[in-house]
């Protein structure tokens, strides 16, 4: 609604980009969903995808989105990469932001890394060999900077490989099918941008976005994160709601990272009719009441 609750809906990823069925979430009738789509995203029409890509652009980007569309304040909500964008964005320019609903929160940092590319293969094991079948032995012991090497040599036929099994394992995670459509060139820039991301730390780390977060204090803040989630672990989500005081968290027992399990449809769109009347997330979830020491 062109008169309703401004909302930003940022997209994860790094690298996915913004869909309608992201809007499910919030009242059309009564909110003003604002999406775009980040740098080399989807249909950015960025020549070099990689080129001035970083954290602190996005931010800005969404600055400019803002005054472009003449919104004083608003709601600002994203999962996992969209949380840590929106929860960076609120730090930057806290009296452009009304309040925050953040689903699944990625930290960023070599915990989360270490996570999804080992940790999480002991959960499913006949996933996790499939994805590193992709990987020469000899370079298994250390994943991570092949991956990143593999797409910034940029060679067509390595990267479609990788994009291929590195979204099969991403599905898995989640809980999902593998992807019935073949892997494309647009798989391929959309994990070419991940890589670019995450071989950096998403520019900025896991110290850096608590402390972004920890900065947020009398904002109106709800953490929502699944307790399946095996992507981005529940505890990225206690975390930073103990560095909040005052912040709520919600949890979804029946929910993993998907964010569109009916569990996790339901969290969200309560927390999004609440706001409408209430302008505040109380008294959904946990709330801190003394800043974490």
């Amino acid at each position: 609604a062109p008169d309703g609750q401004p909302v930003l809906l940022l997209h994860g990823g790094p690298g996915s980009s913004a869909s309608a069925m992201q809007r499910r979430f919030f009242d059309p009738g009564r909110y003003r969903i604002v999406q775009f789509d980040q740098r080399g995203c989807g249909r950015s029409r960025a020549a070099n995808p990689l080129r001035h890509n970083h954290a602190a652009a996005l931010i800005d980007d969404i600055e400019r989105i803002r005054e472009s569309l003449g919104i004083a304040r608003w709601l600002v909500s994203g999962g996992s990469w969209g949380a840590t964008l929106a929860a960076c964005y609120a730090a930057a320019h806290r009296d452009a932001v009304a309040g925050l609903l953040l689903r699944a929160l990625f930290l960023t940092g070599r915990t989360d890394l270490e996570w999804f590319f080992g940790g999480a293969g002991a959960c499913l094991p006949d996933e996790w060999q499939r994805f590193v079948e992709c990987v020469p032995r000899c370079r298994r012991r250390r994943l991570q900077p092949w991956l990143w090497r593999v797409f910034a040599v940029g060679d067509e036929a390595a990267m479609l490989r990788v994009a291929t099994a590195w979204r099969r394992w991403e599905a898995a995670l989640q809980g999902n099918p593998p992807p019935a459509d073949a892997a494309d060139a647009q798989t391929v820039r959309r994990y070419r941008i991940q890589a670019h991301y995450l071989a950096r730390e998403c520019f900025l780390g896991e110290r850096r976005v608590i402390a972004a977060i920890a900065r947020l204090h009398g904002l109106p803040v709800l953490f929502v994160h699944g307790r399946r989630d095996l992507v981005c672990r529940p505890a990225n989500g206690w975390k930073a709601w103990r560095s909040l005081s005052g912040s709520r968290l919600l949890w979804v027992d029946e929910a993993g990272h998907d964010p569109f399990s009916p569990a996790m449809v339901r969290a969200l769109r309560l927390a999004a009719d609440h706001w409408l009347q209430h302008a505040s997330f109380a008294p959904l979830g946990e709330v801190r009441t003394t800043p974490w020491r």
